[in-house]
């Protein structure tokens, strides 16, 4: 027989059998950190750590490596008049700026105690250090930064004054112990007469938890499913609670930082860059700003700052009332400290009717998307007297988390409970052969850390998730899928990724947190930070003749690939007699950017293929394979 010509369309299909998505395309089955473009199959970049560095108790940069503390959940870019280009990064702990290269804890304050006299107490041999702080008002997990501790019990002076901080343990309501990176070397009771210690927000301010926990109180879970004044048990339990995050906005070249159920704060660029947020709610001449908040927008172009589950206005006293998770309220025009409405501005609120909380918002080009968690709302600026219209959008149709809608170019897409969806002017469920492989594999008690990010130069929106295949005990994103908005194409694949941002400024690739905290620029280089990067894709099964009823015999194959010099790409070919039946594997067989022809000798009535690489160095994209085949019989 001729050469036959092997072409796939654009995109992985896993939502029905793989000779199905053979038979309706051919599309391709399975794949790991490949997309397409043109239409064709490639392996996508690689990323390369971007070093930044902790600083001394000065404040100055050293030489130490640095990274988040905690998990990153939220990050913004921008360039300051100045001309400098910031990071601003909420993490379920802290909230940092990353600038020129080091890394400024900026985390508000909850309260500071100054000029505490020896309150640190050591153990010989023990990395632990007691601390004594009449009604500190902290809990277990928040965080504190030690000032002017002299040296104690063998503790140096610089580890006491960390301005990374240490993480608490509640002893009772006037002490609390921490862990020094080394034991000490005596038993001692001192730290100086002039100690000052900062306590982080944390838990009573909304930050600190890493993972959503199920709820377990009345009405969770099935009538009778347990016993009577029993809490229910982790595997009853369909309703969880939320993780601490953060929602980042720019006001100017300054930052606003709202705290997911709890405050807002304000970070001013002109100020000194070790300065930390501070509440807007004590900045002079503000009125009535919301005491609790679940997310906040900046609306385009008129300048309103949206706060969506909000704390009421208390018309008594004109403070921040009542916590409503439904309501949307927002401050006057070009002032985003006034939430109090008056006869001489355009401050007011909305409260939202389909469904229980606001999980989301985001801007376009002409009106703000409000999700809650089971509809979606458009918010409209028309000036007075009403000053924003809304409209519901559609039902059924609310986003997952907070960081799982974005919008691009006019057009907002977001990840639902059970599907993907976009709008433009009319909200639609986009069509997803992965739809199914995703939601079944996702580890939906911590769906809450899905996470979406744009890379404008492959016309790409991919969603990072935690699967259920992760076994840590809290699981973070491990897998991702993408959506291909020019080619209406989706891939999946693995990659641990927790913010994300896309080129900006300087900087002219997307860049990314990992959960460790490390900061990654992606779609730089072919490896993982220097390791190598196991990229594969694989074809659904095909038929040389339209029914399938011969067996036939690839006895070579020509390969149409785009390859890197230094690239090396392994092709197996899986055949099967039946659609049911085992697969045989042959291979790999070798393809580099040289070869003209691969010599095989594979025998079936389908085939199919799977392209893969493993090394640091390759760089490949599929085109159309072609291959000789020889009838060989019907059995």
């Amino acid at each position: 027989m001729p050469l036959q010509l092997l072409k796939y369309n654009a995109g992985i299909v896993k939502d029905t059998t793989e000779y199905s998505a053979g038979k309706n395309g051919p599309f391709y089955v399975d794949s790991d950190l490949v997309r397409f473009v043109n239409g064709y199959a490639e392996k996508i970049g690689g990323w390369e750590k971007d070093r930044f560095f902790f600083l001394n108790p000065a404040g100055s940069a050293i030489s130490t490596e640095g990274y988040l503390t905690g998990i990153g959940r939220k990050m913004l870019s921008w360039r300051g008049v100045d001309g400098v280009d910031r990071i601003v990064v909420g993490t379920h702990n802290h909230l940092y700026i990353i600038q020129n290269n080091a890394i400024y804890d900026i985390t508000p304050l909850r309260k500071t105690t100054s000029n505490l006299s020896n309150p640190l107490v050591t153990t010989s041999g023990s990395k632990i250090v007691t601390v004594t702080d009449s009604n500190h008002g902290a809990d277990t997990s928040d965080w504190v930064v030690i000032n002017s501790a002299a040296a104690t019990g063998g503790v140096t002076a610089d580890t006491l004054n960390n301005l990374n901080g240490f993480q608490i343990t509640r002893i009772d309501a006037n002490s609390y112990t921490i862990e020094v990176p080394s034991a000490a070397t005596g038993n001692a009771t001192g730290g100086g007469t002039t100690i000052d210690i900062k306590y982080l927000i944390g838990v009573s301010g909304g930050l600190g938890t890493q993972s959503s926990s199920p709820a377990l109180g009345w009405g969770v879970g099935g009538w009778g499913e347990a016993g009577w004044n029993m809490p229910r048990s982790l595997a009853l339990s369909q309703v969880n609670l939320e993780n601490s995050s953060w929602t980042l906005n720019l006001w100017g070249e300054d930052v606003i930082a709202t705290v997911r159920g709890g405050r807002i704060f304000y970070w001013d660029t002109s100020g000194l860059i070790t300065t930390r947020a501070s509440l807007v709610s004590a900045i002079s001449g503000s009125a009535s700003v919301p005491a609790k908040v679940r997310t906040t927008v900046v609306s385009f172009p008129d300048r309103h700052f949206i706060a969506a589950g909000s704390s009421a206005y208390n018309a008594s006293d004109g403070s921040s009332g009542v916590f409503d998770p439904m309501l949307v309220r927002w401050s006057t025009q070009e002032d985003f400290t006034k939430f109090a409405p008056t006869a001489l501005n355009t401050a007011g609120d909305q409260r939202l009717e389909v469904g229980t909380k606001i999980i989301t918002m985001v801007n376009t080009r002409e009106e703000t998307i409000i999700s809650t968690d089971e509809a979606v709302y458009g918010m409209t600026f028309v000036g007075d007297p009403f000053i924003f219209s809304f409209r519901l959008l559609g039902t059924g149709v609310g986003a997952i988390g907070l960081n799982s809608m974005i919008a691009i170019d006019g057009t907002t897409y977001w990840m639902g409970n059970r599907s993907f969806y976009s709008y433009d002017g009319i909200v639609q469920e986009i069509q997803c052969p992965v739809k199914h492989f995703i939601f079944e594999r996702m580890a939906t008690r911590f769906f809450d850390k899905v996470i979406v990010g744009h890379n404008v130069e492959f016309n790409e929106v991919t969603w990072w998730y935690a699967s259920a295949t992760n076994t840590d005990a809290n699981p973070e994103n491990d897998s991702y899928v993408t959506y291909n908005y020019n080619e209406k194409a989706w891939s999946i694949g693995s990659m641990s990724r927790s913010a994300w941002h896309d080129a900006f400024g300087e900087r002219d690739k997307p860049f990314a947190f990992s959960p460790e905290g490390f900061l990654y620029n992606q779609e730089t280089g072919t490896s993982d930070d220097g390791a190598a990067m196991n990229a594969f894709i694989e074809t659904s099964p095909r038929e040389i003749t339209a029914e399938g009823e011969n067996l036939y015999m690839v006895d070579r194959i020509v390969p149409d690939v785009k390859m890197g010099a230094n690239s090396n790409l392994s092709v197996y070919m899986n055949t099967r007699k039946y659609p049911n039946s085992t697969e045989i594997t042959k291979g790999p067989f070798a393809i580099t950017s040289t070869t003209e022809k691969v010599s095989t000798r594979v025998k079936g009535r389908q085939i199919a293929l799977k392209f893969e690489s493993t090394g640091t160095t390759d760089e490949w994209q599929l085109g159309d394979l072609r291959i000789d085949t020889k009838i060989a019989g019907m059995r």
